[in-house]
């Protein structure tokens, strides 16, 4: 199942990005630079190991990982978290935990598109990817 989310996927369109990025600490610099740039993503399958890549302009990111198993992952904004994810309904369900706070981020594929939904807390920001062809 995972395998659908194969492929390179440009940033299209982004709900609420720096209300999210407030709620888990980026400070205003950062947030005015990430606000302004369209990340790719890139996620490669190999067996049960899972590559997903974010590049843009301002800081690219790499993370490997198999689904279920707890991983050491630095974020864009330099935070230093425990993750996991997990397959849950054909979501690939992306948990942080770092510092007593907990972030969650689930990709979903919708009508072509990746939608990525992150949430601290009580903000919720949605992000849209389409695949490159």
């Amino acid at each position: 199942m995972a395998e659908a989310f194969a492929g390179v996927w440009h940033l299209v369109d982004s709900c609420k990005f720096d209300d999210y990025m407030k709620a888990i600490g980026v400070g205003f610099a950062t947030r005015q630079i990430a606000n302004m740039t369209k990340p790719s993503t890139t996620i490669e399958i190999d067996g049960d190991k899972i590559t997903l890549k974010t590049q843009s302009t301002f800081k690219s990111t790499e993370i490997n990982f198999k689904l279920g198993e707890e991983f050491d992952e630095t974020t864009a904004d330099d935070r230093h978290v425990k993750s996991t994810v997990t397959l849950e309904d054909g979501k690939l369900v992306h948990v942080q935990k770092w510092d007593g706070k907990e972030t969650t981020l689930v990709r979903e594929l919708k009508d072509g598109k990746l939608i990525l939904t992150l949430t601290m807390g009580d903000v919720v920001c949605t992000r849209t990817y389409q695949k490159a062809q």
